[in-house]
């Protein structure tokens, strides 16, 4: 009888399950969409119990897809986005919302209403802060639990656990209350080479009252990825999800991660052994992460990290990131007039909104190689939601140049793709950032759904002059969930013996041409006068 792992994934708007055999192809699949909550500008909320229950209906869902047995599921892996979850001492849920309304538990990761409480960690320069590039970010667990403190007493008061949401999930699976050392680490501001809270950064920050109690309120024991969870699935848990009492449930991980497990350890496109060194994972969706991971650490400012152990055991990762990739790239086109219209066209022929607008610009541009150069008197400053890195700046704002009165489709498609080539410049800065600190990045590893989008994957090929690397299982994130799940089961001994025997390169994109390369290089320094631009006008402002 085969032997089959289920990852789940949540993302900022759905819950995602799917079902692997053991050398990691997948065999069924299923998503139910979560629902967001945004009661203020800059508030972004969701409802843990939404969540959970969207979780047991896409495991249902996939598992009679591929019409196996329970019983043939021996591990399961969760990642989640690294949202905030607040519970009361019974685990239900308490409000983080100024409705009030109990439901809406979560704080999400793109929430940016800790900014000012960001800033006041910021202004300790505390050396804890070393390991999150020297500043850190209102979308990380600290800042907002500070404004929680401060603004939501009653909550503050009754709140009996704090969890990152993938650390939810496991608790919720198992009723262990362990955490893991992704989240911990790369979120929460724990210190994985010393296995420790840092006591004086959180007395210093005001927030020493979690580190009571062995500081069991956001974690007192803390494991990593793909180690076994409790007992396993509880007999509630297996109920809600369809599968079997006790099927070993592996410590979780962020979703961003997950997809780097799931590509930054395939074998080349020659069989050759994965030098990490001169690897990137970069992982599109609503917004973007850019993960290396090194034998050493290595502290770049403005880059997430270092981060010991928080992807693969035994190496530091440093994680870049965008906070705003497809969410920006959706924010574009729907704002356009014409998005009704493409949109129901798109539903009538079967395709995207996206496939429509590459398949345009193919018309207007008549090769593949010349589509680039559309946008030369066109540029966007991509900080529509600040910056995550290098500049790590949530307040920065964004610009496009070159706009006029017209409304056609030729405007849509090139403010389009000038978006994303402004995306791919933003990628470029960050690995040449990390490039000056040690790194040696020649290649891209990329999954999510960013990368199923040819324009998307071209551009930052060419733009960074990488090689860049898609897995043969287009559900990276998934079959990174479903690792932790094997591994949790005793199948594989380790991540990178899961990594090496469960994925697989299946494409590569190569850059294009020595006039694309030029053009691009005019267009980073178009990108980086464009900041500087902005920044003289905030100046010239700043007395207002």
């Amino acid at each position: 009888m085969s032997i089959y792992f289920i990852g789940v994934d949540v993302g900022s708007g759905s819950a995602r399950a799917g079902v692997f055999d053991a050398s990691g192809r997948k065999v069924g699949e299923a998503k139910r969409d979560t629902q967001m909550f945004k009661p203020r500008a800059d508030f972004v909320e969701q409802s843990s119990e939404d969540i959970w229950q969207s979780v047991c209906m896409a495991v249902k869902d996939a598992v009679s897809q591929a019409s196996i047995d329970p019983i043939q599921v021996k591990g399961i892996g969760f990642d989640a986005t690294c949202s905030l979850v607040v519970l009361d001492k019974k685990g239900q849920p308490l409000t983080v919302s100024p409705t009030g309304r109990s439901e809406q538990n979560i704080i999400m990761w793109m929430d940016h209403r800790a900014i000012a409480q960001a800033e006041r960690i910021n202004a300790t320069e505390h050396p804890v802060l070393a390991y999150v590039g020297n500043r850190i970010s209102p979308e990380m667990q600290t800042p907002k639990l500070l404004w929680l403190k401060q603004n939501m007493p009653n909550t503050w008061s009754q709140a009996k656990y704090f969890f990152d949401l993938p650390d939810f999930l496991t608790w919720k699976a198992t009723f262990d209350d362990s955490r893991s050392l992704c989240s911990t680490v790369c979120k929460w501001t724990y210190l994985g080479h010393d296995d420790k809270w840092d006591t004086h950064f959180f007395e210093r920050i005001g927030l020493d009252d979690l580190l009571a109690d062995g500081a069991k309120s956001i974690g007192n024991v803390i494991k990593p990825m793909g180690e076994p969870v409790g007992q396993g699935l509880t007999a509630h848990a297996a109920d809600d999800l369809g599968l079997i009492r006790g099927t070993p449930v592996g410590t979780s991980i962020i979703d961003a991660h997950a997809g780097g497990i799931g590509v930054l350890g395939a074998a080349g496109m020659a069989g050759e052994t994965a030098d990490f060194n001169k690897r990137l994972a970069l992982i599109g969706g609503t917004s973007s992460c850019h993960m290396a991971a090194s034998k050493t650490a290595r502290f770049i400012d403005g880059v997430w990290g270092a981060y010991y152990g928080a992807m693969i055991p035994n190496h530091w990762l440093n994680e870049g990131g965008q906070s705003a990739t497809g969410a920006l790239i959706d924010h574009i086109i729907t704002s356009n007039p014409l998005y009704g219209q493409l949109k129901a066209q798109a539903t009538k022929d079967g395709t995207t909104v996206y496939q429509i607008l590459n398949d345009h610009l193919l018309k207007l541009a008549g090769t593949k190689e010349d589509i680039a150069f559309l946008t030369k008197d066109i540029h966007v400053l991509p900080y529509f939601h600040g910056n995550r890195s290098p500049r790590a700046n949530p307040n920065l704002t964004g610009t496009i140049t070159g706009l006029k009165m017209s409304k056609t489709l030729d405007d849509m498609a090139l403010a389009y793709l000038a978006t994303i080539q402004a995306i791919a410049l933003g990628t470029r800065h960050i690995i040449e950032v990390m490039n000056q600190s040690g790194y040696e990045i020649d290649t891209i590893m990329g999954c999510g759904g960013g990368t199923k989008n040819t324009i998307f994957v071209q551009e930052h090929a060419n733009a960074t002059g990488c090689l860049m690397l898609l897995p043969e299982e287009s559900e990276a994130v998934l079959l990174g969930s479903a690792m932790l799940g094997s591994v949790a089961s005793g199948f594989y001994s380790d991540i990178p013996d899961a990594m090496n025997a469960m994925s697989r390169i299946g494409k590569a994109v190569t850059p294009q041409t020595d006039r694309i390369k030029r053009f691009y290089d005019m267009k980073y320094q178009i990108f980086h006068q464009m900041y500087e631009d902005d920044m003289k006008y905030k100046q010239l402002m700043s007395e207002f």
